[in-house]
């Protein structure tokens, strides 16, 4: 009803700071932002405050009632505030988890895990799927675990990795590697961006001894940048060829060019097929 659901003034800093006061109460909090490229006048509240409230209190007090919804990703008309992908921001904050998920189904598996956790939780929501994504989904409640990544498609060659939107560009270029390389993919959708399921893809490079990473984020301090690195740490004996990450570019997201922008199916392909003739 009215006194549980309501608009706020537009000040994501408010928006986020009364969400904490009442999580902090006892309450489930869910907050909205309306673009995840307006979170970051919230910034120092989520950071400084919902992720550290726990730790500050010797665990006295803690928000961990607190979920963030932001619609995330690129439109396909969004420009530079529109578009943007800021998961990279928030992985460099122990004290919160940050939650993208690819369909309808994984969507309300995850969101739901994410009210549920005792830790406050950014779930990011890839806005091009809200008309595009078509799934049927279970009318109870169900839970997907959080911090557990998904093997979509076995394979022995080549790790895809991606998040979001980017699991469907990287399922169509494993069919591509398929048909014209006969290259066998194996496609792995992380999910949770913090903390991230290190086990599930150092085992899948372990044995591909290649990786191809993919976000619409830049490239620079990209969360694709922390996935290789932990990678070529734990695998580096395993690996093939350098691990390579198709990412956005160092350059605010574009309008009229954001088709040459963003890191697609045919970027991919040609990164994948460097990589297997490294």
């Amino acid at each position: 009803g009215k006194d549980r659901v309501f608009n706020t003034p537009l000040c994501e800093q408010g928006i986020v700071g009364f969400g904490i006061g009442v999580a902090v109460a006892g309450a489930t909090a869910i907050a909205e932002i309306q673009f995840a490229d307006y979170i970051f006048p919230a910034f120092d509240q989520i950071v400084n405050e919902a992720a550290k409230y726990r730790y500050r209190s010797g665990d006295l007090f803690n928000c961990g009632n607190l979920t963030i919804r932001a619609p995330w990703g690129c439109v396909g008309h969004g420009a530079l505030y529109h578009s943007q992908s800021p998961e990279a921001f928030f992985a460099h904050c122990p004290g919160i988890k940050v939650v993208i998920p690819r369909s309808p189904l994984q969507a309300k598996g995850l969101l739901l895990s994410c009210i549920e956790d005792e830790n406050p939780c950014i779930f990011f929501e890839p806005k091009i799927l809200y008309r595009a994504a078509v799934e049927q989904v279970p009318v109870e409640p169900y839970n997907i675990p959080l911090s557990l990544a998904e093997v979509l498609q076995t394979g022995s060659d080549v790790t895809l990795v991606a998040w979001g939107t980017q699991v469907h560009v990287i399922k169509e270029v494993a069919m591509m590697a398929q048909e014209k390389l006969g290259v066998s993919c194996e496609v792995i959708d992380l999910r949770t961006i913090l903390p991230w399921d290190t086990e599930t893809i150092c085992k899948s490079v372990a044995k591909t001894g290649r990786l191809l990473i993919s976000h619409e984020a830049p490239l620079t301090g990209g969360f694709a940048s922390e996935i290789s690195s932990t990678v070529q740490e734990e695998c580096f004996l395993n690996l093939e060829a350098p691990i390579s990450r198709v990412c956005g570019y160092d350059t605010p997201f574009p309008h009229v060019f954001e088709p040459f922008y963003i890191p697609d199916k045919w970027k991919c392909y040609d990164a994948l097929r460097k990589m297997i003739n490294y």
